[in-house]
């Protein structure tokens, strides 16, 4: 999260814990986690790019 929200300094923090929260609850239950940590972060950037650029 913190790396994100250095890439988004416009989003506020908070938001950014938001997308990124509701990105991993996407993959809950889910039967591969190995990569839900790099999924979670591209699904992120996409939706924290559409608020702040």
């Amino acid at each position: 999260m913190e790396r994100l929200t250095q890439r988004y300094p416009a989003v506020e923090p908070e938001t950014v814990m938001t997308v990124v929260h509701r990105s991993h609850a996407m993959f809950d239950g889910r039967p591969v986690r190995d990569f839900v940590p790099l999924f979670v972060e591209r699904r992120s950037q996409e939706e924290l790019a559409k608020i702040g650029g």
